[in-house]
């Protein structure tokens, strides 16, 4: 049985923040189990590793002021956009996709603007290397309890051809990014040929469901009950190479 149980009672992460420590002494009231999964926001992150930008202190560059026009958006926030991207996938008013620079496609290179600060000018970037910040709460977490705990770390992203957002792993240690089940028999004792399963994905939308995206206040959600191989993942397994990119 699957059971998620939110993490609450932390303070305003800020930067510098011991964040290993500060969800050990979180995690502690429910006695972590050899195969839980730890679900962290990709927000807390970014405050401990202090990723705050002031758009005051961006000069827009030409092209930004270019895709400003076309996007109808502020020509500071489109240029630190375009400082994290690797390339403009879509511009469209209201609209600017890129592909990050940790290789995943998503609006405004997932610079958040909510639950960041009450100046409206801050804004808050990704982690720098969120697969190495699983790995080290990974490796922390599970020595503090003498067990084995995975690491997602989530974000929120919408989807080509459908509407709303969903969690989304960015960053995966203790546990696969995809799982393949090719091999597997199904009821029929037919083996699967084409079936690999985006596991931390799954894990990673599920703890969403508990974390939120507004008030709520929970930024971890301890996942229980995962049946999982204890091999080292990465969120970067998850990309789809380009050239098997149908979509681009």
């Amino acid at each position: 049985m699957l059971e998620l149980f939110p993490i609450e009672g932390l303070p305003i992460i800020r930067p510098g923040d011991d964040l290993a420590g500060m969800l050990s002494s979180a995690l502690r009231p429910l006695n972590p189990r050899d195969g839980d999964v730890l679900v962290v926001t990709s927000k807390i992150i970014s405050k401990a590793e202090g990723r705050f930008i002031n758009l005051r202190d961006i000069t827009p560059s030409e092209r930004a002021l270019e895709l400003a026009q076309v996007t109808r958006k502020d020509p500071r926030l489109v240029e630190l956009i375009l400082q994290e991207s690797l390339v403009v996938s879509r511009a469209a008013p209201g609209v600017l996709i890129t592909q990050h620079r940790l290789g995943f496609i998503s609006a405004n290179a997932a610079i958040d603007h909510s639950n960041v600060s009450t100046d409206i000018d801050i804004v808050l970037l990704m982690p720098v290397a969120p697969d190495n910040n699983a790995l080290q709460l990974h490796e922390c977490l599970s020595r503090a309890f003498d067990v084995h705990i995975a690491v997602v770390i989530v974000d929120s992203h919408g989807r080509p051809h459908r509407l709303g957002t969903v969690g989304v792993a960015v960053g995966v240690a203790g546990m696969p990014g995809v799982e393949d089940w090719r091999g597997r028999p199904d009821l029929f004792g037919y083996e699967l040929q084409h079936t690999d399963i985006g596991l931390a994905d799954m894990v990673a939308s599920a703890a969403t469901l508990l974390l939120g995206q507004a008030a709520e206040g929970v930024p971890a959600v301890l996942v229980r009950g995962v049946t999982y191989s204890r091999r080292e993942g990465s969120a970067a397994e998850i990309i789809r190479p380009a050239h098997l990119n149908l979509y681009a």
